[in-house]
């Protein structure tokens, strides 16, 4: 009887230990993807980052860009508008001649 108290007891033991054992490797499988995630988290958290900050200096780009093409058309119609100017007085100055020579 003694020896089978033992027994009972030994086997009892060993079941606790391979629970444990168990408990603890899916303790361990889960802190392990736990931080797979928060890994892939701050990745994401990069990234998104990065894509603002490209986005922010796309923009500024795109907005220089636009500036410049004002730049130029205002250039443009400046340059039409002295052009302008320029055939007016030239056609004045040849009705005056003409006049002059009446």
């Amino acid at each position: 009887m003694k020896h089978t108290k033992l027994i009972i007891i030994a086997i009892a033991a060993a079941v606790l230990v391979g629970c444990d054992k168990e408990k603890s490797a899916i303790e361990a499988k889960k802190d392990a993807t736990k931080d797979a995630l928060d890994n892939k988290k701050d990745k994401v958290d990069a990234g998104a980052k990065a894509a603002k900050k490209q986005a922010d200096i796309d923009a500024e780009v795109t907005k220089a860009n636009i500036e410049a093409n004002k730049d130029a058309a205002k250039a443009q119609l400046d340059a039409e508008k002295k052009k302008a100017e320029a055939a007016a007085d030239a056609a004045k100055a040849k009705v005056d001649a003409e006049n002059k020579n009446k």
